[in-house]
């Protein structure tokens, strides 16, 4: 900036950091070995699924978003054992989610704000983030995020085997080219009033060929060239009402069919579908299990919103008065109930899943 141009330039902006280059990062922080193994072998299975060339349901389930890392590990070390005794009917990742959209203001997510306590250290998080992903794919267990921010994805997406893209920005252009990039398969939310036109919109935008301007692992700023996502499909999160009931699915079914997609859907038990009552999403399950039972093939999966402890909780001035294992942002249904559920759904859809494999 130039005393020529001082007073349009950078005019609100206070400061900035340097932040290490994605390369620098995953440099650090490597990529190998069992992790490397779980990433793939989720992609795998997620594709399979995708491709109805595996007939199990997908399941992403873990906290609305992390903001402890060792509470996190510990929700991981509960999981990999269920995951394990379930595999053969259900495809399991964490979410792994570390930015939350915000409406308006609030806690951004453990990328942004690590420490919670507004200082914004983005450089943390980063560090923080890619070594948390890091060690719960040492546990054997696949990861699930959302892509939110632009740049970031540089930093972690090769950890990760399944990506959402949420109601807020499934409208936005640039994260339909982002996701046309993305090597893992994607979903794309219907928007928060419920329209899921908008998100098939994103569907076929996102399997199409892009360009768009993003980093290198170098860090250099380039043009991205994209051949487009072949593994992109439907998530029905709900909306001024829950769309999860067995019209709303077939009405989705068709639309994606008739625009020559896929017609694979994703059900989110929680936001619009359980009326922001975490308890409900256990209503939105059973109805999931049932529908399936009567010969549903096109919902492949389900999302729960789930942590070590139920409910949720406002980030206290305080912050040793944090409760453990209660999400401070969306509430969350807790571990007990948690694979109390998937286990009895598992064993309800077991037989109706190899009736679709055959």
């Amino acid at each position: 900036m130039t005393e020529r141009t001082k007073e349009i330039d950078n005019l609100h902006i206070t400061g900035f950091e340097e932040l290490p280059t994605p390369g620098e990062l995953k440099d650090e922080l490597a990529l190998d070995g069992k992790a490397l193994a779980t990433v793939t072998q989720g992609h795998r299975a997620v594709k399979g699924v995708l491709d109805r060339s595996d007939p199990r349901l997908i399941v992403v389930v873990g906290p609305c978003s992390i903001h402890d890392p060792q509470e996190a590990l510990q929700y991981a070390a509960l999981l990999k054992p269920l995951a394990d005794e379930l595999a053969d009917t259900l495809v399991i990742l964490m979410r792994v989610y570390f930015e939350k959209p915000r409406t308006s203001v609030g806690w951004e997510g453990l990328i942004y704000d690590p420490h919670l306590d507004g200082s914004h250290r983005i450089d943390h998080g980063l560090h923080i983030g890619r070594q948390l992903m890091l060690d719960v794919a040492e546990m054997g267990l696949p990861i699930a995020i959302e892509a939110l921010d632009l740049i970031s994805p540089q930093y972690l997406q090769d950890l990760v085997s399944w990506t959402a893209i949420g109601a807020r920005t499934t409208e936005s252009p640039t994260h339909r080219k982002l996701a046309s990039g993305i090597s893992s398969a994607i979903g794309f939310k219907n928007n928060v009033n419920g329209d899921f036109n908008v998100a098939i919109n994103g569907i076929r935008s996102a399997s199409a060929n892009h360009s768009f301007i993003s980093v290198t692992e170098e860090g250099k700023v380039a043009v991205f060239r994209t051949e487009g996502n072949p593994h992109c499909h439907m998530i029905l999160r709900g909306g001024k009402s829950p769309n999860y009931d067995a019209a709303s699915v077939a009405a989705c079914e068709e639309a994606l069919l008739k625009a020559g997609h896929e017609g694979n859907i994703m059900v989110d038990c929680s936001h619009g579908n359980s009326q922001k009552d975490h308890s409900r999403q256990l209503v939105v399950l059973g109805d999931i299990a049932e529908q399936i039972n009567r010969g549903n093939r096109s919902i492949i999966g389900v999302m729960l919103e789930s942590n070590l402890e139920e409910g949720n909780q406002p980030i206290p001035e305080d912050l040793d008065e944090i409760r453990p294992g209660v999400s401070i942002t969306d509430a969350c249904i807790s571990w007990p109930n948690t694979e109390q559920a998937l286990r009895e759904f598992a064993a309800n859809i077991g037989a109706a899943l190899k009736s679709r494999a055959a």
